[in-house]
């Protein structure tokens, strides 16, 4: 199964809320979570307002991946994951919970004390189903890239594969290879690569994801995704590339080329199949 969404369902051109998102798309990345513990109260309304079969992937909160600087709002690390755990409970308990999504910082290198923080998260987190990205060479240097890929797979991670720039050492190659036979996670970031080499600015962030794939770069991607597809069930797509009002176009060209259609119910609206 192959399922296609964005990063968010506001801002984007064509696209009325979460609501008209979900009929368009089959699964949402909610990035609202990264920047601020997100009430508990609206994961129970967006798991009501999108269709039976749509998913979420959740982003954890920056404090959880060593993004925040400054004061944690929380009195403990333990505070934090329970505090995060409760928030996302709703969704849970509706089914709609794809995973959820640790990306760690550029400076999260592949040392000790690293394997020790992810084995600590994923303790903190039970058997929630979890996307471990990395946004650095190390992890997947030739010498360490095979003994990563059998870490996440022992200690149960997902592997969320990225397209993106590729500079050293502030980002990881595309590494074909599932840690996880039920789910696996592409997020594409685009190849913006002068503004990623420079993260500066009041624009910075809004540059960084300014890219639009060609007809050949996805084309190479689809061959890509039905190679995955012999080794992991289910194959969830992201679109991040979100500044130009690229992402949207980029995924249904994508869904196209994989003969993907979706066409999402509105909660409580009949089907034809249950009548």
């Amino acid at each position: 199964m192959i399922r296609l969404g964005l990063t968010g369902w506001n801002g984007h051109r064509g696209l009325d809320g979460l609501q008209g998102y979900s009929a368009q798309f089959s699964i949402v990345e909610v990035d609202s979570s990264f920047y601020a513990m997100q009430p508990a109260r609206n994961y129970e309304k967006w798991a009501r307002n999108t269709p039976d079969d749509f998913g979420f992937v959740v982003k954890a909160y920056q404090g959880m991946t060593g993004h925040q600087r400054g004061d944690v709002p929380f009195a403990s690390k333990r505070e934090m994951f329970a505090a995060f755990l409760n928030s996302i409970q709703p969704v849970r308990d509706a089914g709609k919970l794809k995973m959820v999504l640790f990306q760690y910082p550029p400076w999260f290198d592949c040392t000790r004390p690293h394997v020790d923080v992810l084995r600590y998260t994923k303790e903190k987190m039970g058997d929630l189903p979890l996307a471990l990205e990395f946004r650095h060479q190390s992890w997947f240097s030739p010498e360490m890239q095979e003994r990563t890929l059998s870490f996440m797979k022992q200690e149960g991670w997902i592997h969320s594969i990225v397209d993106e720039p590729q500079v050293n050492p502030g980002s990881v190659p595309i590494v074909l290879q599932p840690t996880d036979p039920q789910l696996t996670l592409i997020r594409f970031h685009g190849r913006n690569r002068e503004a990623w080499l420079e993260p500066s600015g009041e624009n910075w962030r809004e540059r960084r994801y300014l890219y639009r794939y060609n007809e050949e770069e996805l084309t190479s991607w689809a061959q890509r995704i039905h190679e995955l597809q012999q080794s992991t069930s289910e194959v969830c797509i992201i679109f991040n590339n979100n500044s130009g009002g690229d992402a949207v176009p980029n995924a249904k060209q994508l869904a196209e080329m994989l003969g993907v259609k979706y066409k999402g119910e509105p909660p409580g609206q009949i089907s034809f199949f249950d009548l």
